[in-house]
């Protein structure tokens, strides 16, 4: 009765139910380690971001991991540089497109430090550009940004005015000294920034999104697939009953079964 299961047609179904309920619920795991990393972001992001500001060389040693101190804030003295400002493209912040405006400020020991002014929205033209002036900030630890699979790069060679990322190993290269091997979001500064445009960089959100959802809508979808699997299998068979039943001669019928005719002679 299930030797129709054997079929090459019902093989190639069962490899499909099986890659199917596999891939979901693989899929609803990796939902499952999103919503923990995410929620271990919140929780680094909560524990660092109102830590009082320190010196930048007591946060940022040389054995530090930047991953220990990213988003601890830091106070800072230096000069701009305004001759390498840049600015980094395809940004948004409160639901308005724009731009951030970077500069490099250079250190009292020479070091570079990029210094990630704030968000531009595109509807109010170019920022004012920075005085190459001495000045003592704070500002939030930020890890170099790196591409991602499906961002665009930036070219390899010459100077970057504008950039897709801060990326501190491609702006090094167009940079006279050692780049801190981190960046800052400017919170604030003295002599202060001017009036309007840029705005500080907004906090990053802090939800836990939609992946514990996503997940039980992976495993639903998997049990959904298993069960049409045990459907299709019992829909078969019952079919496969019923024309064996209909094929099978009545055994409570009084006429005999016909014959066939004798061979006549030649």
């Amino acid at each position: 009765m299930y030797r129709f299961l054997l079929r090459p047609k019902w093989i190639a179904f069962h490899l499909v139910v099986v890659f199917g309920i596999v891939l979901m619920i693989n899929l609803g795991f990796w939902q499952l380690r999103r919503l923990d990393e995410r929620q271990e972001f919140n929780a680094t992001v909560e524990a660092r971001y109102d830590v009082a500001a320190a010196p930048l060389d007591e946060v940022l040693t040389p054995t530090t991991d930047p991953d220990d101190v990213e988003w601890r804030q830091v106070t800072v003295s230096g000069t701009y540089l305004p001759e390498g400002a840049f600015s980094v493209v395809n940004r948004s912040q409160n639901g308005a497109a724009g731009v951030n405006v970077a500069v490099p400020m250079r250190l009292d020991d020479g070091r570079i430090l990029i210094v990630n002014r704030g968000f531009v929205p595109l509807v109010s033209g170019d920022a004012p550009p920075v005085p190459g002036i001495d000045v003592d900030l704070v500002g939030r630890l930020r890890e170099t940004e790196v591409r991602r699979t499906g961002q665009l790069s930036d070219p390899a060679d010459g100077v970057l005015t504008e950039a897709q990322r801060i990326d501190l190993d491609r702006l090094a290269a167009q940079l006279d000294g050692d780049v801190v091997p981190m960046y800052v979001d400017l919170i604030e500064s003295t002599p202060p920034e001017p009036d309007g445009p840029p705005f500080p960089i907004a906090p990053p959100e802090l939800s836990e999104g939609n992946h514990l959802s996503y997940a039980f809508q992976w495993f639903i979808f998997s049990i959904a697939v298993a069960v049409g699997w045990v459907l299709a299998v019992r829909h078969s068979v019952r079919s496969r009953r019923e024309e064996q039943s209909a094929a099978a001669p009545d055994a409570d019928s009084d006429e005999p079964a016909p014959t066939e005719p004798a061979d006549q002679p030649a």
